[in-house]
């Protein structure tokens, strides 16, 4: 199988596939005489799992462990789950850190009349100032 053939099941794009090759996170394919590369099923496994693995926020160190577990035929299943627990709570905490910038978002908004006026309370609070003092 060549690497239009792995993009179009995968759906990586062949650069992603020569990228994830790059960076050592996929068994190298095998290459002909002709230096093209080969393709096997089980290649086809590993970029599916590392594009899902992507899809649902594993780094690509991460995704490096998950294919290494993968190919691991003495792997534990708790290990896998431990990892994934991990991603949860990690997504969980960043979840938490986005809602409390939204909230300040909105309270930074709400302060501001939105007018004509150079004056921005935005604009201050980000700046660390009480007032923009006025020039007469």
């Amino acid at each position: 199988m060549n690497i239009s053939d792995v993009a179009r099941k995968t759906g990586l794009t062949s650069k992603a596939i020569r990228f994830y090759e790059e960076k050592g996170l996929v068994t190298p394919p095998l290459r002909g005489e002709n230096g093209y590369r080969s393709y096997t099923a089980r290649h086809l496994e590993e970029f599916t799992l590392l594009r899902q693995a992507r899809q649902v926020g594993f780094n690509l160190d991460e995704c490096r462990e998950m294919v290494a577990l993968f190919n691991n035929p003495a792997r534990h299943s708790a290990d896998v789950k431990a990892r994934t627990l991990e991603k949860v709570a990690e997504i969980e905490t960043h979840i938490r850190e986005l809602e409390a910038m939204r909230q300040r978002l909105l309270a930074l908004a709400e302060a501001c009349p939105g007018d004509e006026s150079a004056d921005c309370p935005i604009i201050n609070q980000l700046a660390g100032c009480c007032q923009r003092v006025k020039q007469d």
